[in-house]
């Protein structure tokens, strides 16, 4: 895969995005994630650091030229920022742009490390400011740390978006008020749906937001206009007028994104996965330890030859989680 044209899919969509899950671990615990009782993978199961690196440099040889480290919550891994670093060095040398999505309980220790190493902009999980609903929702949380972390993050030149999973009964008051929050501290939101992923210990219809009411109720309060920012992944945004804050929905049951989809994602366990909601996968863990980087291209060629047309996210009563696996080992 010496050239951009390599990375395309049989939907003819070129893939441009590689998200990197470094590992499934996380310490928080949040209910539309996972279990509370979650068995996490053995160390000999998960990819080392540099096993990723040389991944992610066939991808960016390939023509990838965006790249999002996930988890769980990545900055639990041991000598992360020596893969940040590493990745980092790509900046201008193929690779746009290196980012990263946290739960931002480490970023009060790696923000300036992020940003030494060429990371310019920061998702942070935060799905409630208000404490007691932060550790319900996280069964544990301090919703201090994460406050603490975006503000270091800041404090470092990170430019933050704020990720809020819209949870009916939990936080569906608070959309307004984290929106006028994002405005008055200069930062973005994104609000998501949440995604039918893996079995967990509540039933997700229960909790299903459609954002599309929430935008018509967030519109008679704020001066939003369409905007047509680009992040590379799959919301669609809004600007508010007068700031630099955008808003950002991720629909993926209300509003289906797949048409444009530039992405895949590499899991914790070396599984190449073509599509968030299908359980298809290729295993580059046993292709670089068996065949190395040769094995390596001939298993992503062959993952884009398979990779589908979209997904078939639904959430009813009852239903069974669209694929087995939780969001913490694909990557967020």
């Amino acid at each position: 895969m010496s050239c951009a044209s390599a990375l395309i899919d049989r939907h003819g969509r070129a893939i441009r995005y590689l998200r990197i899950s470094v590992t499934d671990r996380c310490d928080l615990r949040c209910r539309y994630c996972m279990s509370e009782k979650m068995q996490f993978l053995p160390r000999h199961a998960v990819l080392s650091l540099e096993e990723i690196a040389l991944i992610a440099e066939r991808f960016i040889a390939g023509g990838v030229n965006k790249i999002r480290l996930t988890g769980g919550e990545p900055l639990m891994r041991r000598d992360m920022i020596d893969l940040v670093r590493r990745l980092g060095a790509r900046i201008g040398d193929g690779l746009d742009e290196l980012t990263l999505t946290t739960n931002g309980t480490h970023l009060v220790q790696h923000a300036e490390a992020l940003a030494d190493a060429g990371v310019r902009r920061v998702n942070v999980s935060i799905d409630s400011r208000d404490p007691e609903v932060f550790r319900h929702i996280t069964r544990h949380g301090d919703v201090t740390r994460v406050l603490d972390g975006i503000a270091a993050a800041q404090a470092a030149g990170l430019r933050v978006k704020l990720n809020m999973v819209a949870l009916k009964g939990l936080n569906d008051g608070e959309f307004a008020s984290m929106l006028a929050w994002a405005v008055e501290r200069d930062m973005d939101l994104t609000l998501i749906e949440t995604m039918p992923l893996g079995q967990i210990d509540e039933d997700r219809a229960d909790r299903f937001v459609p954002l599309g009411a929430v935008l018509a109720d967030l519109q008679a309060s704020f001066p939003l206009v369409r905007d047509s920012h680009d992040s590379g992944g799959p919301a669609r945004y809004w600007r508010v007028e007068g700031s630099t804050t955008r808003l950002g929905l991720i629909s993926p049951l209300t509003a289906n994104f797949c048409a444009t989809c530039n992405r895949v994602r590499l899991s914790t366990d070396g599984k190449l996965h073509m599509c968030l909601g299908h359980e298809d996968s290729v295993d580059l863990k046993a292709a670089i330890r068996d065949g190395g980087l040769a094995e390596v291209d001939a298993r992503i060629a062959e993952a884009l030859g398979a990779k589908p047309e979209r997904h078939e996210f639904r959430i009813e009563r009852g239903a069974a989680p669209a694929v087995s696996r939780h969001m913490s080992v694909t990557g967020g």
